[in-house]
């Protein structure tokens, strides 16, 4: 919608003037050595050139613990559960951004999820713009999820001594509105901009040795891979990949009654398709039985299914789940090495059939 240019010495006093305002602000923070999203009290625990969070601020869209609805056994009455609060996330990265627009689609397609539509259009998102690898394991380039989606509300770039602040929509004006310390830009002011846009892209290279609009035909023909086996002997079945996942969003449902057999309540909590019990059914019946059957559920859906089902990639490259795995499975590894089995399979000569001489 527009441009503003903040000085980075007004931010702290921006953060706390919406604190005043009632909103909860979250954001980065450091904790032993690591990175969390979590509420921001203090100004000066907001971190924004980090280089990346243990898990993704979608826990504030999707918590891992979420009450559904209360309800009474004996007169069989229930009412839903929702509640929110107006809430700003900070400094959340482009690849995080790409995962919000697809739950966004996914949670508004078909039966919408109330509770996800409740949080979500309580939440203003204040983007930042990646001007270096947050990680080793990121390949958020070859995803193309390096540059934002239109899902921000105001998206940060840091310009050295200020923040070039793009705003996306009504609610970002919103959080600007009576603050200062901002102004319009300048001819200089935009040539800053496209001089550090421009600058960054070295920094990152393109690690998958497809192009990403080839993954989902690559996972078709690659059904019956050897590579699953392999993975499946490695894979530990703990479910971390997912756990860390921005774009996973699998859940179980269960009912929490008092001891008295009266109330209770529907809680959804997080669950992962690696785990050996996700896929038991009626019967006692697994149709994903094998570690090997699970990893390949798991990345069929990243490259393929989410695609396919939303036009976007289930897999935003924020590189959170080879980090969290304790045998190194990764994403990039796994689709580069369906590739060269690909190019090897294509490589090997055809019999010539000869036909038949009159």
């Amino acid at each position: 919608m527009s441009l503003r240019i903040m000085p980075k010495g007004a931010l702290k006093a921006w953060v706390t003037r919406l604190q005043s305002r009632q909103f909860k602000v979250v954001g980065p923070k450091s904790l032993h050595g690591q990175y969390i999203f979590d509420e921001i009290t203090d100004p000066n625990d907001l971190v924004l050139d980090y280089p990346t969070s243990v898990l993704p601020p979608k826990k504030f869209l999707l918590p891992p613990r979420e009450t559904l609805f209360r309800f009474n056994a004996r007169t069989m009455e229930s009412h839903a559960e929702i509640t929110v609060e107006p809430l700003i996330i900070f400094g959340v990265h482009t690849c995080d951004m790409h995962a919000i627009a697809l739950l966004d689609k996914v949670h508004n397609t078909g039966y919408a999820d109330q509770h996800y539509k409740a949080h979500r259009a309580a939440t203003y998102l204040v983007s930042i713009e990646c001007l270096k690898p947050c990680m080793e394991g990121s390949f958020c380039k070859s995803m193309g999820t390096l540059t934002v989606p239109e899902a921000f509300d105001l998206h940060l770039t840091d310009l050295g001594s200020d923040y070039a602040v793009d705003v996306g929509s009504e609610k970002g004006e919103e959080l600007l509105e009576g603050f200062s310390s901002v102004w319009e830009p300048t001819e200089s002011d935009y040539e800053r901009v496209n001089n550090v846009m421009a600058a960054k892209w070295p920094h990152f290279s393109y690690r998958l040795e497809c192009d990403v609009t080839e993954l989902p035909d690559l996972l078709s023909i690659s059904q019956k891979s050897p590579l699953w086996d392999e993975l499946g002997e490695r894979c530990l079945a703990c479910g971390m990949c997912t756990k860390v996942c921005p774009t996973c969003y699998c859940f179980d449902v269960t009912d929490e009654i008092d001891l008295n057999l009266e109330k209770g309540e529907r809680v959804r909590t997080w669950d992962s398709c690696q785990i050996e019990k996700f896929a038991v059914v009626a019967g006692g019946h697994n149709f994903r039985s094998s570690r090997a059957l699970r990893q390949r559920h798991r990345f069929m859906r990243k490259g393929k299914y989410q695609y396919e089902a939303f036009g976007l990639m289930g897999c935003v490259g924020c590189g959170r789940c080879a980090a969290a795995c304790l045998v190194h499975i990764t994403p990039v590894d796994t689709f580069n090495e369906l590739y060269r089995m690909r190019q090897s399979a294509k490589a090997v000569p055809q019999p010539q059939i000869k036909e038949p001489q009159p």
